[in-house]
């Protein structure tokens, strides 16, 4: 697509539009109970890593076989160095992502494949709808072995990185949806 084609289009609201450089363009569906939910893990990298943590929201991270992600929260090494523009998967420690009404599948099934199968350590599946946090570890070819659930309102999650460093993740001010937002 090229610029004056971009400048031109009306994409539609609610969509947050990334642009590769390879010329893909990817359109994601954002919701106030999605931003609020990555707000709130911002916040707790900041307090459990501190403010100078490297971490990426909605960032490309190149990944092997040109699937690159932007997830909506990644929690980098500490010596960890871009290369080019962007940060490589092996860089990488916990990958979050957060559900919404048009990628539950996509979150749970597509991502935990496709992660497992980048050896990404930690994924967590935050689902502001169904109020629960899936945190899968021990990455495989096919996925990862081990996924535990953890509903919201049962006070602070401690997983501990890859480095040494812990991130704790406040279940009880992840945000809830409002009773009258869209179900998935």
């Amino acid at each position: 697509m090229s610029v004056d084609a971009i400048a031109h289009t009306e994409f539609p609201k609610g969509y947050m539009v990334l642009f590769g450089a390879d010329g893909k363009v990817i359109m994601t569906p954002r919701s106030f109970e999605h931003s609020s939910t990555i707000k709130s893990m911002q916040y707790d990298t900041i307090v459990s890593l501190g403010r100078h943590a490297k971490t990426v929201s909605d960032v490309y991270i190149d990944f092997p076989a040109d699937e690159n992600s932007a997830p909506d929260l990644a929690i980098l090494r500490e010596d960890a160095r871009r290369e080019g523009k962007r940060y490589s998967f092996e860089d990488v420690l916990l990958i979050s992502e957060v559900v919404s009404t048009s990628s539950a599948r996509k979150d749970y099934d597509d991502c935990t494949a496709k992660y497992g199968r980048c050896g990404i350590p930690i994924y967590l599946v935050v689902d502001p709808y169904a109020q629960e946090v899936v945190l899968h570890t021990l990455p495989t070819a096919t996925g990862y072995i081990a996924a535990h659930t953890h509903k919201y309102g049962t006070g602070k999650l401690p997983i501990p990185l890859a480095d040494g460093r812990t991130f704790t993740l406040d279940l009880d001010e992840l945000p809830r949806p409002d009773p009258e937002a869209d179900a998935r």
